[in-house]
This record gives structure tokens, sequence and C-alpha cells, in this order.
């Protein structure tokens, strides 16, 4: 494990960057979700599946959680933390690959600089916040079909953010390269109920794996 430092436009924040086990030259660059943090029980287990799995990650707080805020940034300066933070992993790193994404919040930023046209590998997006919650009339979907970069989305059939037939509308409108895998019974923490017969540990394992595979590493 490596901590850095890193300069965002004037502030700074802390990143963790982790190496796979058994290293593919891919680094997963996973931002956090809304409510979260770098060290939040969601981020790391994430990223700790995605090692598992082949890639290097590294996790990162956006500025406002860095200077212990609540309240998230405005989009333009959470896109500005994950690019700095990228440009930190090509320095530090010689990845061959760099994936961007993360959680919630924090992959809809990536899928925004994505959308823009920034210069990534792929974008690995986990629970995608669709729409706030309870009101799926705001969708957030405006920039999806301008992604051109290889694409996975991995959301629950539970998550209160991302109603599924809302979801496979938006998927009529974008890139071939955007891929779509639905986690059965999970809810946007990737929690399942007892009664479904599955475990939280068994939809971050397919989650992974899934990944993986899209990749063509794990």
């Amino acid at each position: 494990m490596t901590t850095w430092t890193v300069p965002v436009g004037g502030d700074e924040t802390s990143a963790v960057y982790e190496s796979a086990p058994s290293g593919s030259g891919t680094v997963f660059v996973c931002a956090h979700g809304a409510g979260g943090s770098m060290s939040d029980r969601a981020t790391t287990a994430a990223a700790a599946t995605m090692r598992a799995h082949g890639m290097d990650t590294v996790r990162f707080n956006f500025l406002y959680k860095e200077r212990g805020s609540g309240r998230p940034d405005p989009m333009p300066r959470l896109q500005e933390c994950v690019a700095a933070v990228v440009d930190r992993v090509r320095r530090e790193t010689g990845a061959q690959r760099v994936i961007i994404g993360g959680r919630s919040m924090g992959g809809r930023a990536a899928s925004m600089l994505a959308a823009e046209g920034y210069a990534c590998d792929g974008l690995l997006l986990l629970a995608y916040p669709l729409h706030p919650e309870g009101k799926p009339e705001k969708l957030r979907d405006a920039h999806l079909p301008q992604i051109r970069v290889s694409t996975l989305c991995l959301n629950g059939t539970r998550d209160g953010l991302c109603r599924r037939d809302l979801m496979e509308a938006v998927l009529e409108r974008v890139q071939p390269t955007f891929r779509m895998h639905w986690l059965e019974g999970a809810d946007h923490s990737w929690h399942v109920l007892k009664s479904s017969g599955r475990t939280d540990a068994a939809v971050l394992e397919e989650a992974g794996r899934t990944a993986g595979e899209w990749l063509g590493i794990g």
C-alpha cells in the first residue's frame, strides 16, 4: 500500500494505491459515493474485490470529504479531482491500462469525464445512480449515449437509485461498447436479503469476476 497526496487545483487530497496479487498492468481508479469516503466499507470492499481479479486499485477522497464536509463538491470539481488522481496514477505506476469509475456519485463523475472524451482505457460503474432515491423522473442519463470508451455498469436489481425498467430504456440509446450487468437481489449498497438465498460476499465476487472477464484478466 502506498499513500499519496494529490494536488487538485490549489487544494490537495489523499489517495491510496494498492497492487493486485497478480499484476495485469491495469489500474482501476475507484471513486467513492456521495456519503462515503475512500475508507468506507463499500469502497474498500469493491477495491479489494477488483484487486482479487487482477486490477491494481487507487482509492481517493473527493475534496469535500478530505476537508471533513458532508456536502459534495459541484460536479466540475468532482471531475477535476478524478482527473488529478488519474494524472498521478499515470506518472507513478506505468500502468498499461487505466480504468476510471467507482461507486454511485463517484462513478457518475467519471462517466461525465468519459462522455467529454477524457482519455482512459475503460469505465467501470458500480451502482450507477440513474436517478435520486424516490425521484425516477429526474434521470441522470443525458451524457451516457456520448460515452464511447468500453464501459461496464454493475447495478443491483433492487437498487433504489436505478430502476431497472428505466435503465433498460437508456440502454437502447447507448453505444455498443456499453455493457450492463445486473446483480440479482442486490440494493444500492450491494446488500441482499437473507431470504434471497444469496450473500453480500457472493454479490461482490460476481461483480469482481464480471469485471475481470470484461477486461480479459480475471
